[in-house]
């Protein structure tokens, strides 16, 4: 059975090992120097980060479970535009990942859809977000749902930039 809900500080440690393992699968390939790769996931993966975003007003997270096991979540942004300043008509899909045994199940099109439904909900006028120019997959899945690639931005893992497209699309 599939259940998709909102994600709790309680679901952290759940996302903090989703968020290493699927960054792995989607990304860890193009990723050179897997020191740099394992000091990303300590920052940004880490068990007491997840639980601070969880509990930041300004995040809504959803977590995925297929049979009771956890399988993906999703992390939206509220009132922040690709610039990085607040603004109250943008939020920013800032995660979306499934295991990759879960991709071909299409979830994540009802995670998205759940996600765009918020977003409306909550008035924003644009919904944004980035992915890595080599990510022909997670581009392509974007594209399906109108986003339109309005430029780049830097994204460094460790010393490297891995130059990230930005996407945006009207809500």
């Amino acid at each position: 059975m599939l259940e998709i809900r909102k994600a709790t500080v309680l679901d952290a440690t759940h996302i903090a090992l989703l968020g290493r393992i699927t960054y792995t699968e989607s990304h860890g390939n193009f990723i050179e120097n897997k020191q740099n790769l394992l000091d990303y996931y300590n920052t940004n993966y880490s068990v007491a980060q997840i639980k601070k975003e969880l509990s930041d007003k300004n995040n809504i997270f959803w977590i995925v479970f297929s049979d009771e096991l956890p399988i993906g979540f999703a992390k939206l942004c509220l009132n922040k535009n690709h610039e990085n300043k607040p603004d109250k008509d943008y939020c920013k899909l800032q995660r979306l990942y499934l295991l990759n045994d879960f991709i071909a199940l299409k979830i994540g099109s009802q995670l998205q859809e759940i996600i765009l439904q918020k977003a409306t909900e909550l008035n924003f006028k644009k919904i944004w977000l980035t992915a890595y120019y080599k990510n022909i997959k997670g581009i392509k899945f974007y594209e399906k749902y109108g986003f339109k690639e309005t430029g780049s931005i830097d994204f460094f893992v460790g010393d490297t930039n891995y130059e990230n497209l930005i996407f945006t699309k009207n809500l």
